[in-house]
């Protein structure tokens, strides 16, 4: 159980397209196959603040959307050396910490930046608190989704009222040209500052992540909703603080500005309840919650409605004669007025025998029509079954239909379920 969930965890991050062929002979990711399947312009990738950190505590360092980022840690007799089973259990009953910096940051200003960022996500900005944020997606103009991102308005004394946002790093190559695109096209008073590779942005996640915030800084995050953020100092500096994350858990995510990235790093680190987690651990995470990966259960011909994401199409933004509509507004509202117009949803699936069904398997019907396709799967840590996520057509897709999944040429049963397969534990003021 423990050598197919090494490997094939890590086969699940292959969100940028890289093939992670890797052959574990323990429940620990072989040195040798990661070597010989990352090692080819090892020299050109680019590092995050801490990859001197990861590297210091056995990071077992590959290539994810062009950065070299741990997938496990495997310093012998280290106290952050464990499996991915452990290392995911670990974040659901204490604390982890996960180095995100490769994603990209953006801070939106001017007068029009609200409208503009609303042309370019669903997300009501307007609508949001002050210091609070959501889950979006950005659009392209069929509907279908460029990437996942996290909007948040923002507040701070420099910069006043403004935008703050985070894409994902094998994104936003493609994210951040369709916004200077977007620009020629808006107007208006909108700048775009990029703040990548000159800051430090952790997660840290599960249960106890907030107490260790709080030890730190002093501050008291009890009337801190899931979603909400606010600025706390940590080492001297002034950090933007979320109560975030994509695990399913309770966390936060640190903005932690260049000259004190490292330090914050560090004294997280030493912190008695925490733990150093990895892509590995990540992946089997926000599969157990039925959050989508991008490049898999997401992409641009997978509109919101299809991917059960409706809830990010603000209330606000599902006016059809709105002025300000967002791109692919024709399609996504549509199909929120018209639930006929989807001819296939996300789902969960639970095989109940059999190895885990990967993505591209097929789904069919106990007569053998292929209704589905699965896009994530996986041996689940915590649940110590197989579970998956895939698009099924309807009415296949409905709550405990008996499917069955296509692994390696045979046929095992899958019923769809619910999900998440593990329940979250959004915070909640």
């Amino acid at each position: 159980y423990r050598r197919r969930l090494g490997i094939r965890i890590v086969r699940r991050m292959a969100c940028m397209r890289a093939a992670f062929a890797l052959r574990p002979a323990s429940n620990r990711l072989a040195a040798r196959p990661l070597a010989r399947a990352f090692s080819a312009g090892a020299g050109e990738l680019k590092k995050t603040l801490v990859h001197a950190e990861h590297l210091e505590d056995g990071g077992k360092m590959v290539d994810f959307a062009g950065y070299s980022m741990p997938v496990q840690y495997a310093k012998a007799g280290a106290p952050h050396t464990l499996s991915i089973i452990d290392s995911t259990k670990w974040t659901r009953a204490s604390a982890s910490l996960f180095d995100v910096s490769h994603m990209c940051s953006i801070r939106w200003t001017g007068k029009d930046a609200f409208d503009f960022v609303e042309r370019v996500t669903t997300a009501d900005v307007k609508g949001l608190g002050t210091m609070c944020g959501t889950l979006s997606v950005i659009p392209n103009e069929k509907g279908g989704v460029i990437d996942d991102t996290m909007v948040t308005k923002c507040h701070s004394k420099e910069h006043g009222e403004h935008v703050y946002q985070v894409v994902n790093a094998g994104c936003a190559p493609k994210d951040l040209k369709h916004f200077e695109e977007q620009l020629g096209k808006f107007g208006g008073d909108v700048k775009m500052e990029v703040m990548w590779d000159n800051r430090g942005l952790y997660a840290l996640q599960g249960p106890k992540a907030v107490e260790v915030v709080q030890r730190l800084s002093g501050t008291d995050m009890s009337k801190v909703s899931f979603g909400q953020s606010l600025w706390v100092h940590l080492e001297g500096v002034e950090c933007l603080v979320s109560r975030c994350g994509y695990t399913g858990e309770d966390g936060v995510e640190i903005f932690a500005p260049e000259e004190v990235a490292v330090q914050v790093w560090r004294r997280l680190r030493e912190q008695p309840e925490v733990r150093l987690a990895a892509l590995g651990a990540r992946d089997a995470l926000r599969l157990e919650a039925g959050l989508c990966l991008y490049g898999h259960d997401l992409d641009e011909d997978i509109t919101p409605p299809e991917a059960g994401l409706s809830w990010v199409v603000g209330k606000a933004r599902r006016d059809p004669s709105s002025k300000n509509p967002f791109l692919g507004s024709e399609r996504i509202l549509a199909q929120l007025s018209d639930r006929t117009l989807i001819k296939k949803l996300r789902a969960g699936l639970m095989p109940s025998a059999g190895p885990p069904a990967r993505e591209g398997a097929a789904i069919e019907t106990s007569e053998g029509q292929v209704v589905g396709k699965v896009t994530s799967g996986t041996m689940s840590p915590c649940l110590r079954k197989n579970i998956a996520m895939g698009y099924i057509e309807k009415p296949f897709n409905k709550k405990g239909t008996d499917l069955q999944v296509v692994v390696r040429g045979k046929r095992y049963p899958a019923t769809t379920v619910g999900m998440p397969f593990v329940p979250t534990k959004y915070y909640k003021a």
